[in-house]
């Protein structure tokens, strides 16, 4: 487990409550895997009906801990990284997801939602999906999931320019179910939680499988984390976190 993902099973709630506010939840491969252990708990404990996501601080996530990133793209490394361990358990869960999202929701902190089955967001929320700034391409099977939600020209605005897109836009969107204060969104999500508990466990675990094409999930997520650990060697990547450790724009100029 993570210090920094905080575990809670109570009544049939597992709540995965991300807690690094320092550095905005940015998440490092001790909280991705610590997060799989959630789900992969989920799957085989008939105790937990529904796992909750969460974050602490004034942020849902920042995405991944760029440090890592930039690591893996000089690293030559091409083994499954946790945070794909993490993709590969988002996609194949079969108990109904829930989250609660204040503030920024970045990379996977937004890919993630489209995996939840009930979203609840922040009015300060803003779901940002920054992959082709940083020289990588979208994942979480993210580049049909979100498409396919939203439509093309805003989906693509999303990944290509990094366009944020804030709360009220994503509840009209269909990207959540509801926009709340920040001071409630912890208490509406649990709410919703807590009335899944009272359902037959079955029929949710029946009724999330026919709303979900899980072998087009799977093969989605293959693609992209293929391309995905492609992009991590290129130039392009290095200059691109390169210019973010520095602070400055990047140059694509000569790669």
């Amino acid at each position: 487990m993570s210090e920094h993902l905080k575990t809670e099973l109570i009544d049939g709630i597992l709540t995965l409550t991300i807690s690094r506010p320092e550095k905005k939840n940015a998440l490092t491969g001790a909280m991705y895997n610590a997060m799989s252990e959630g789900l992969e708990r989920a799957e085989t404990d008939s105790a937990v009906k529904v796992v909750l996501f969460q974050g602490d601080g004034d942020s849902f996530t920042a995405g991944n801990d760029l440090a890592d990133f930039s690591a893996q793209s000089v690293a030559n490394d091409t083994g499954d990284s946790p945070a794909f361990r993490f993709i590969g358990n988002l996609g194949r869960a079969t108990k109904p997801l829930i989250a609660a999202v204040q503030g920024n929701a970045v990379g996977v902190g937004t890919t993630m939602l489209l995996h939840c089955d009930l979203v609840y967001l922040a009015d300060n929320a803003r779901l940002i999906t920054p992959f082709v700034n940083l020289a990588l391409v979208p994942e979480a099977a993210s580049s049909w999931l979100l498409p396919a939600r939203i439509g093309h020209v805003r989906a693509y605005a999303m990944f290509a320019l990094g366009e944020p897109m804030d709360a009220a836009t994503a509840l009209a969107c269909g990207l959540a179910n509801a926009v709340v204060p920040v001071a409630d969104v912890r208490s509406r999500a649990m709410a919703a939680a807590v009335a899944l508990t009272k359902r037959p466990a079955g029929s949710l675990i029946h009724t999330k499988a026919l709303m979900r094409d899980h072998q087009k999930i799977a093969a989605q997520i293959t693609q992209e984390s293929s391309l995905f650990k492609e992009r991590l060697q290129t130039g392009e990547a290095r200059e691109a976190f390169a210019a973010f450790a520095e602070r400055r724009a990047p140059d694509f100029s000569k790669i």
